[in-house]
C-alpha cells in the first residue's frame, strides 16, 4: 500500500467466527489476520444479514498499521429491543446514530441519544443501548484495541475522554469557509494517546482540502451527501452510511460532488504505534 497507492473496494467481508474464545485469544486471533490498509466501504454493498433483534451488516475487524484491532459494524434495532444485556469489555467502543432514537444505558445510568449522536465507551465500562423509537434503529459500531488493551497494567487512569453521550443537537456548529464544524471530543483515552471526533459539512462542490498525508490513522463515515474519495489519485464515488478508512501516511481528500451540503465524521487515532 505504501509503495503503490490504491482503492480497496469492500464489497463483502467476511469475517470468521471467534466466538466462545476469550478477549486475550481473540485479539491474537485477529492479529494474525492480514493488516487493515486503506479501504472503500460502500453501503450499498455491506451484505445484510438477520440477527436476533434486527439486522447487522459486518464491515471489519483486523489490525491496522496502528492498531491491534479495528472491527466495525452497523447494527440496526427493532423497536423496544436492546442490543445485549449490559456487559464490559476491555476495547473501547464508539456508537454514531445513524437513524433512530436509542436509550444509552452506562454503568448504571441511562440517557438519550437521537440520530447523529456519538457514543463513547471507556474500557470495561457496562453499556448497552434499546431502541425506544416506534420504527427501526440503525447505527455505526466502532471497536478499537492496542496493545495496550489486554495489559491492565498499561492502562492510563488519567485519560481525558470518559463514557458518555454527545447528542448530536447539543454539538455546536463553527462556520468554517467551505461550511461547518461540530467538534465532538479530542483527548486520550484508557488506551489510546489521542482520539479524536468531529463532524464536518462541506458545501456542494467543495473540496474539504488538498490531498495530503498523515502519521495517524483516518476514518470517515458518511452521514449525508455524495462524496468523491481520492487516493493516490484514484477516485472512487460513496453516498450516505459509506466507511472510508485511510491507513497511515496514504494521501486522500474529498470532494462533495452534490448540489446540496455534504456531512460526514471524521475520527483519528493516535497510539504508541503511530509513526513519529
Amino acid at each position: 500500500m505504501k509503495n503503490a497507492p490504491c482503492i480497496l473496494l469492500a464489497a463483502l467481508v467476511l469475517v470468521l467466527p471467534l466466538s466462545g474464545q476469550t478477549p486475550e485469544a481473540k485479539a491474537a486471533a485477529i492479529a494474525a489476520r492480514p493488516k487493515l490498509g486503506t479501504t472503500i466501504y460502500k453501503w450499498e454493498d455491506l451484505k445484510v444479514r438477520p440477527s436476533a433483534v434486527g439486522l447487522r451488516r459486518d464491515v471489519a475487524e483486523n489490525p491496522t498499521a496502528t492498531l491491534a484491532v479495528f472491527e466495525s459494524h452497523i447494527s440496526t434495532l427493532n423497536p423496544g429491543n436492546a442490543s445485549h444485556a449490559p456487559h464490559r469489555h476491555p476495547q473501547e467502543e464508539i456508537i454514531i446514530v445513524k437513524e433512530g432514537r436509542l436509550e444509552v444505558h452506562i454503568n448504571g445510568q441511562t440517557f438519550p441519544a437521537g440520530p447523529g449522536s456519538v457514543l463513547f465507551y471507556a474500557t470495561n465500562d457496562a453499556h448497552a443501548v434499546r431502541n425506544v423509537g416506534a420504527a427501526p434503529a440503525t447505527y455505526w459500531v466502532v471497536n478499537l484495541a492496542t496493545a495496550a488493551t489486554h495489559t491492565p497494567s498499561a492502562h492510563r487512569t488519567n485519560q481525558e475522554i470518559k463514557s458518555q453521550v454527545f447528542e448530536w443537537e447539543k454539538l455546536k456548529p463553527t462556520p468554517t469557509a467551505l461550511g461547518e464544524r461540530r467538534a465532538v471530543f479530542s483527548g486520550s483515552t484508557v488506551t489510546l494517546d489521542k482520539l479524536t471526533i468531529h463532524a464536518t459539512t462541506i458545501k456542494g462542490g467543495a473540496t474539504n482540502h488538498e490531498p495530503h498525508q498523515h502519521p495517524d490513522e483516518e476514518l470517515v463515515i458518511v452521514k449525508e451527501g455524495t462524496l468523491d474519495v481520492n487516493v493516490g489519485g484514484r477516485s472512487e464515488r460513496v453516498g450516505p452510511g459509506s466507511l472510508l478508512f485511510f491507513s497511515s501516511n496514504d494521501r486522500h481528500n474529498l470532494r462533495n460532488v452534490g448540489e446540496t451540503p455534504a456531512t460526514f465524521y471524521v475520527f483519528r487515532f493516535i497510539t504508541a504505534a503511530t509513526p513519529k
